[in-house]
């Protein structure tokens, strides 16, 4: 069983600890390395939230993730982000979840400024060219790998596997 899954507190508790044990201080920690390795668009977000999340740091289990991911999915907007401040505020309620909102979009908002720049001022020389040429194909490769990733633990039977196949094509 996982922390957030077994909420029983324990009659001698410190008053800044959660009834699951996960101090805000090391939430806020993770979120921030979340959202520092968190890019190549949804999918890979997704992947690295769940790597970290579920299989590193076991706070919410396999099914709870996957029942979240599958309800932020249906709502209109980012899912990756709505899922990041859904799991925020199931650990610490409302300053949780702006937390793990803000820091997830934190790094690609000064990334993307700095590409930006980089873009206007340098984007017809050869090599920034090449640069972004090869973002673009490192890009694809992670969130290629992070679909097959998330394809294989959802995905556990083959209507299941013909559904998503209608559904891309």
């Amino acid at each position: 069983m996982n922390k957030i899954e077994s909420l029983d507190a324990t009659p001698v508790q410190r008053a800044d600890t959660p009834s699951h044990g996960i101090t805000f201080g090391e939430a806020v920690r993770v979120w921030a390395r979340v959202a520092a390795l968190s890019f190549g668009g949804p999918a890979g977000q997704i992947a690295v939230m769940h790597r970290i999340i579920v299989e590193e740091k076991r706070w919410i289990g396999e099914t709870r993730f996957l029942h979240a991911l599958n309800y932020c999915t249906l709502l209109p907007g980012p899912e990756a982000q709505q899922l990041a401040i859904y799991i925020g505020w199931l650990l610490h309620k409302t300053k949780g979840g702006l937390v793990a909102g803000i820091l997830f979009v934190l790094p690609g908002v000064v990334a993307i400024m700095a590409l930006s720049w980089i873009y206007a001022i340098f984007g017809n020389v050869g090599a920034v060219q090449a640069l972004f040429f090869g973002l673009k194909a490192a890009v694809l490769a992670i969130v290629l790998e992070a679909v097959l990733r998330i394809g294989r633990r959802a995905l556990r039977n083959n209507v299941m596997i013909g559904l998503a196949a209608a559904a891309f094509i």
